[in-house]
């Protein structure tokens, strides 16, 4: 349900997918999509000027938020609409959030760790049923370790598109899994109207960001699925054999 219930070291045989719906995980997806070179998801300001110091300057754009705001001397702020392909092609964006891209660092022991968001959740889906994993967890990254409607619902939605013909029949689900797929058969096909009720869906809405809201529930819009390796995001069709440890070369 948060970040903070993350056990790294039980992680290390799973694999574990991040959910930041509003905005980390949806925004990192756009500007992957939107044709960055690398995304480097980064837990705090101090480690994104680490991986900065290690990159070409010249193709550098640093993106992100702390406390919800633009985090000053930063290239860009949290949101999907500021990473357009003029903008990130070809460019190295080191992004940092105070929840998703925490969330993404301590499931770092994790076999295998992959990104996702409503926008993405059937494509997870499809590529968790693929890969025969045997342990699976869908972690809500949550906002200053409060429980959030917005990660639940995208959680929800991939169990849901996950057990889909009856593939979850035979696993052994938690207690916040049942909830979650029950959950998600009573707002299925209303995924916007469930981000509404949420408090930071509200605020979008209130605050003139309607495009940014539909961006983020756009279920299914997408088919990328990233992982995390190496500490940047790649699409996972891309690994050629195998899913990889989170930390390990390809």
């Amino acid at each position: 349900m948060t970040r903070e219930e993350i056990e790294p070291e039980k992680l290390s045989e799973t694999t574990v997918v991040v959910v930041d719906v509003l905005l980390a995980t949806t925004t990192m997806l756009a500007i992957l999509e939107n044709g960055a070179r690398n995304v480097y998801p980064a837990a705090s300001l101090e480690e994104a000027e680490e991986v900065g110091d290690r990159l070409d300057q010249t193709r550098l754009l640093y993106g992100g938020e702390q406390d919800a705001e633009k985090i000053e001397g930063y290239d860009l702020g949290p949101y999907p609409e500021e990473y357009a392909p003029e903008v990130v092609t070809d460019k190295d964006v080191i992004f940092v959030t105070t929840n998703g891209t925490q969330a993404i660092d301590t499931a770092a022991n994790a076999r295998e760790l992959l990104v996702g968001c409503l926008r993405n959740a059937p494509a997870v889906a499809a590529y968790l049923k693929a890969s025969a994993t045997e342990s699976v967890y869908v972690v809500c990254a949550g906002s200053a370790g409060r429980f959030v409607l917005e990660d639940f619902l995208g959680a929800s939605t991939i169990l849901s598109h996950l057990n889909r013909q009856g593939h979850l029949d035979d696993w052994r689900l938690n207690d916040a899994a049942w909830m979650a797929l029950d959950f998600a058969e009573r707002w299925d096909g209303k995924e916007s109207e469930a981000l509404k009720q949420a408090r930071a869906g509200r605020w979008l809405l209130e605050n003139d960001l309607p495009e940014t809201f539909e961006f983020a529930g756009d279920v299914g819009a997408i088919e990328v699925v990233p992982g995390v390796v190496d500490g940047r995001l790649r699409a996972v069709e891309e690994e050629e054999s195998g899913p990889p440890k989170a930390g390990e070369t390809r």
